[in-house]
């Protein structure tokens, strides 16, 4: 994807009030045309495709990453490497799975700027493991959902709950805590606001809801997923779980020609048992969370 280098680039000395009002030229795609372009991508391997679908959602990639203003890092940056995930993304993207290519962009575009955050700050060393990560990025939230405004150490109490909700060890919360309080650049520090007030850096978060931490969650909840998963399949019938499996849960999904041929069925009669089957299984897979308590959404 060569033509990454005649993307416009974010840049300190350009300003990015400037950068915004170049990437706003970029017309915005209907799905249709988002659909061929990605399929000239993927069977053709067409730069100039790819290169339409990444303009169009640099917007996407800005508004994500104003976001993170609240880590000290300079937002030239932390744009450039949204945009390397939305990169990444485009290039990963199957517009057979029924997607729109802004919806699958987000995970890549976080995780790429998560990353960023992670190696550019000294709070969090490499080598970090994911629980760890997951304590750096919700932490705060999780004090301020039982109330524990204390400065310095947390209650004991408050400790123990916040290590059983992460799924760290009440040390972790400890140290944590302590290092975003007074340590390394600490996001309690306050700077100021361009009405003249101060704020602290942590106030410049991302909001946590927009699930910011999930993307390190992921692989420690593979399993329990994958079981939930084979349980909730048992609401399905056999055909749907035939073309659920055949079109979402393969390595290389089968066309909707291929199953329509099969099923001798339309095109469009096998994409709506696609997305209902998708549906009941979604649907399911929440109920047996709660019940079982393994997360609080899937």
């Amino acid at each position: 994807m060569s033509n990454y280098t005649n993307l416009p680039a974010p840049s300190p000395e350009q300003g990015l009030n400037r950068y915004m009002q170049e990437i706003r030229k970029f017309p915005m795609l209907e799905p249709e045309e988002e659909y061929m372009l990605a399929k000239r991508w993927v069977d053709h391997e067409d730069s100039g495709a790819a290169h339409k679908l990444v303009t169009s959602h640099l917007r996407l990639a800005a508004k994500i990453a104003m976001g993170y203003r609240g880590y000290g890092l300079p937002q030239a940056e932390v744009v450039s490497e949204a945009n390397v995930g939305l990169m990444q993304a485009v290039k990963r993207f199957d517009p057979e799975k029924g997607f729109r290519l802004s919806t699958y962009a987000m995970w890549w575009i976080r995780a790429s700027i998560q990353e960023y955050v992670l190696r550019s700050w000294s709070l969090v060393k490499l080598g970090t493991t994911s629980a760890q990560k997951k304590l750096f990025f919700n932490l705060r939230k999780a004090k301020n959902r039982i109330g524990a405004l204390e400065e310095g150490d947390l209650r004991p109490e408050n400790v123990k709950r916040i290590a059983t909700d992460l799924g760290v060890t009440e040390a972790e919360v400890v140290s944590m805590n302590r290092r975003m309080s007074g340590g390394d650049a600490s996001l309690n520090a306050t700077v100021g606001s361009e009405d003249g007030g101060t704020a602290q850096w942590q106030d410049w978060l991302e909001d946590e809801s927009a699930d910011q931490a999930g993307d390190y969650e992921a692989k420690d909840e593979m399993e329990s997923r994958h079981a939930l998963l084979v349980q909730a399949m048992d609401v399905l019938n056999d055909r749907e779980k035939d073309i659920l499996t055949l079109r979402r849960l393969e390595d290389k999904p089968i066309t909707l020609e291929a199953l329509s041929e099969q099923y001798s069925v339309s095109r469009e009669r096998i994409r709506q048992i696609e997305v209902r089957a998708f549906e009941k299984l979604q649907a399911r897979m929440k109920e047996l969370a709660v019940e079982s308590g393994v997360f609080e959404d899937v």
